[in-house]
């Protein structure tokens, strides 16, 4: 999913609320190895089951829900869940403090490049 500059938060929220109401509506009228194709991939590779797409989405997410991690941090600089419940091990807020430092530090001199 994509997003302009100009496309409104409402836009994209609806957008992704309208995917995810096909998504649901797909998984529960067809079956796992129902063919379908995707015109965009290799044409060798363009027919699919629902259940290879559905592998293909879950590790997508599971990919990307680290960039989500990393806008949740920079909200308010806390790590995990919620301010103040972080998910880290006892005594790692140090290790943590220090290793985002050092990362704020490299994305401003990439910026300036």
């Amino acid at each position: 999913m994509w997003a302009s500059a100009d496309e409104s938060r409402e836009e994209i929220v609806g957008l992704y609320h309208h995917a995810w109401g096909h998504s649901n509506s797909t998984i529960a009228t067809l079956t796992l190895d129902a063919i379908g194709h995707v015109p965009w991939w290799p044409e060798e590779r363009q027919e699919v089951t629902l259940h290879h797409i559905l592998v293909r989405v879950i590790s997508e997410t599971q990919r990307h829900a680290g960039h989500a991690d990393i806008v949740r941090e920079l909200i308010d600089g806390s790590v995990g869940y919620l301010q103040g419940k972080d998910n880290m091990p006892p005594g790692d807020q140090a290790w943590w403090e220090d290793y985002w430092s050092r990362l704020e530090r490299v994305a401003r001199e990439a910026g300036n490049g």
